[in-house]
């Protein structure tokens, strides 16, 4: 045991420390590995250049690249490029608006709702989590939903966008694909349904939580698929109640919640907050797709964003909360922990690392990123 809060079996540690401790990634994460890496910049503008290719307004495909790249240079490589060959298909297939009118439908002092009218879902999200960071500097606090939006990546990334401007962000998601079903079920109506919460400090970093109401999201399925890795023990089981570790194989059996039947609660109210509340699919409604490219998936999401000014003095939190972080980190651990990290330290410790070194991307997906960029006739994306 190396790490509290780690989200993926421990793999070797590289040179690269933080805080004065090596920071351990996975063995196919590594560059020291033969796993080709790309550098932040190049990953931006290749899946800009594929998303022009496509038919998205470039000012549009550069939002989406980023948010994209960021997934990557986080770690967060279920939600990165690794989804770009999906996007394009859908896309194609005419699952995706490339010219939508985002628009308010509903407008209130600390709260609204955003029709995203089938945009790529990073494009619809953005525009909820900017104006619900305008209504919380008035409102103190504010609730921005979405309807007819799409996948938009890991859920940090929107939830993190508040802390720049003093406010705390939380977000939850309804996932695009039911992989959950209730507490003693065996019909999928739930889906990972994720939330995420990021709060400012002072010289620490954001203390960041994201996560899946299942104890992985179906983006690390799909992601060890690509690595050609085994899943442990506990993220899947199949119709028989067994462990299904062969992250192939994924369709024949759902993911297991967090927490037993707290874990499945907590889907179904992360759902009707970000789903039902909105006008936004749930439950049997939610279209799958992984496997339709082509009915649209009215996704909804939901950011709650606080601003900390209408709370009190904004260092005074801010050195509250990194008093607590170093109480934490500091706090006698157990034996064989190296250190305890928290949440949301180990993407903040890769942003770094993937930044000076670049962002490691499967053989497999480099391959097919490869393939895609000549089905576009786009420059493909250089790796070293």
């Amino acid at each position: 045991m190396h790490g509290l809060f780690e989200q993926e079996p421990l793999g070797r540690a590289i040179s690269l420390g933080y805080r004065g401790v090596p920071f351990v990634l996975h063995p196919t994460m590594t560059a020291a590995s033969q796993t080709p890496v790309v550098q932040f910049d190049a990953l931006r503008a290749f899946i800009t250049r594929a998303l022009v290719a496509v038919d998205i307004p470039l000012l549009d495909a550069e939002v989406v690249a980023n948010l994209m790249a960021q997934a990557d240079l986080q770690g967060s490589d279920g939600h990165g490029v690794i989804r770009l060959p999906q996007y394009v298909k859908r896309i194609r297939a005419g699952g995706i608006n490339t010219r939508p009118n985002i628009h308010v439908v509903q407008d209130r002092a600390a709260m609204a709702v955003v029709d995203g009218d089938n945009a790529m879902g990073h494009l619809a999200v953005s525009r909820a989590v900017n104006l619900a960071i305008e209504k919380a500097r008035s409102a103190g606090v504010a609730w921005v939903g979405t309807r007819n939006s799409n996948h938009a990546g890991p859920a940090s990334l929107y939830a993190r966008m508040p802390v720049a401007h003093n406010m705390i962000g939380l977000y939850f998601a309804v996932g695009n694909a039911n992989h959950l079903p209730a507490w003693g079920g065996m019909d999928m109506l739930l889906s990972t349904n994720p939330i995420a919460a990021a709060i400012p400090a002072g010289v620490e970093p954001e203390v960041v939580l994201d996560m899946a109401t299942t104890v992985a999201a179906y983006g690390k399925v799909k992601a060890k698929a690509k690595r050609g890795e085994m899943m442990p023990e506990g993220w899947m089981i199949d119709r028989q109640g067994k462990p299904l570790l062969d992250p192939t194989r994924s369709e024949e059996g759902f993911l297991l919640p967090i927490g037993g039947y707290k874990g499945y609660g907590l889907a179904l109210i992360v759902g009707l907050l970000a789903g039902t509340l909105q006008g936004a699919a749930m439950g049997k409604d939610v279209v799958d797709f992984n496997k339709d490219s082509v009915t649209p998936t009215n996704t909804g999401q939901a950011i709650l964003v606080i601003n900390l000014e209408a709370f009190g003095e904004v260092n005074i939190f801010k050195s509250a909360v990194d008093t607590l972080v170093q109480d934490i980190r500091a706090s006698e651990r157990l034996p064989g922990v190296d250190r305890i990290w928290l949440p949301g330290e180990q993407s903040h410790a890769r942003r770094q690392a993937y930044g000076e070194n670049g962002i490691p991307v499967a053989s497999v997906l480099a391959k097919e990123l490869e393939a895609l960029a000549k089905d576009l006739g786009v420059e493909r994306m250089q790796v070293v």
